[in-house]
């Protein structure tokens, strides 16, 4: 592993814990611990588990103008997010491709994103680019992020602040934790209950201690940060969304609030608009789908699926043996007349077909508190 990587602040905490470090996007980051990837993904869907995401991009907007100013970069509704609210986001480029997926929350003085560690460089240029004369765009590298997610996470957490416990999924607020000033939003990428905190770099090695210390609490690393999030049904930038696909291919329309689509109020007016629009109203020739295999081999990113005559339909993005559900679970772009539940296609796995059948996403049901 290279010497010249970033490192988090807790890096060391890390290797005492015997983690086996590994380069992402540009960071030394923990890949697993002793127990293994399959252990900690059961740890976190049984209890809890401590992620370090502190590589992520957090950066503030500041201004009268930043709601209005961030919407002309985005097909999302940030002019009405209320107070303590979050909302998953994404940029778009001139094609209706995605740039980056992220989360905003509205704060008393401000919109708090969070973004992607390999984009949050281009982010950061884009909105100073675009929106920079209209609200000011202020990084926050002096803070550290901690993800505590399983159903379990909630007792952990209000040992240190019982006030955590009245936060609904997709809100945030300001709390004092192991005597650190902390905003903590309950949200995740997992699929379960948990809470993401952004705490002052000083002071994450001692929180995350105290986490840790707590009976429900074991650390987790990037791989089961993958397994599980795949489980869920959930993106992953730079394998199942990127600058070539779109929201609407992608299956994530959901996202993209009635006042900011065709006919809305403020439809329009951001970049690749006339594209997304047109898939909205016509359809998109590829869909993201999941797939569940039919015999118990893993199907891996970048294998090619096709039909029982041999004609290529698409690609995986993202593969791996589900732990919850024991069995293969993918998700691929397929063309859009075979991307239809239950329907049969075959991946090509080291030159053999295996059979691998459309299923609704998540393979395991989300279980967020609403």
């Amino acid at each position: 592993m290279s010497a010249d990587l970033l490192k988090t602040p807790l890096h060391d905490l890390h290797l005492e814990l015997g983690a086996k470090m590994v380069e992402f996007a540009g960071y030394a980051m923990p890949v697993n611990y002793p127990t293994g990837i399959l252990a900690e993904h059961r740890h976190c869907r049984d209890f809890a588990s401590l992620f370090d995401v502190s590589h992520m991009g957090q950066l503030q907007l500041r201004g009268d103008d930043a709601a209005k100013a961030l919407e002309t970069l985005m097909p999302m509704d940030v002019i009405d997010l209320g107070m303590g609210k979050q909302r998953y986001a994404f940029f778009t480029n001139a094609n209706g491709g995605l740039l980056d997926d992220l989360m905003m929350t509205r704060r008393a003085d401000h919109l708090f994103l969070i973004v992607n560690a390999a984009c949050k460089a281009a982010d950061i240029r884009h909105l100073q680019t675009h929106i920079g004369h209209r609200c000011s765009v202020v990084p926050l590298p002096d803070r550290a992020l901690l993800a505590l997610q399983g159903p379990q996470a909630v007792t952990a957490l209000s040992r240190l602040n019982a006030d955590v416990a009245g936060l609904t999924f997709m809100t945030g607020g300001d709390f004092r934790l192991n005597g650190s000033d902390c905003f903590v939003t309950r949200s995740g990428y997992t699929g379960e209950d948990g809470f993401e905190i952004s705490v002052p770099a000083e002071h994450a090695v001692s929180l995350a201690k105290q986490l840790l210390s707590q009976p429900e609490v074991k650390p987790a690393g990037l791989g089961a940060r993958d397994t599980l999030r795949l489980e869920a049904g959930l993106c992953l930038y730079g394998h199942d969304i990127n600058e070539t696909t779109t929201p609407v291919e992608a299956g994530l329309t959901w996202a993209i609030q009635k006042v900011r689509r065709p006919g809305g109020a403020r439809a329009g007016g951001y970049p690749g608009a006339a594209a997304i629009e047109s898939q909205l109203a016509t359809g998109p020739t590829i869909k993201r789908v999941g797939l569940t295999g039919l015999e118990r081999i893993p199907v891996r990113e970048g294998a090619i699926i096709y039909d029982s005559h041999d004609r290529k339909l698409g690609h995986v993005t993202s593969g791996t043996l589900g732990p919850t559900v024991f069995e293969p679970v993918a998700m691929a772009y397929l063309a859009a007349n075979h991307a239809i539940a239950h329907h049969e296609v075959y991946a090509d796995v080291r030159g053999k077909r295996l059979p691998m059948r459309v299923a609704p996403m998540p393979f395991t049901p989300h279980r967020y508190h609403r």
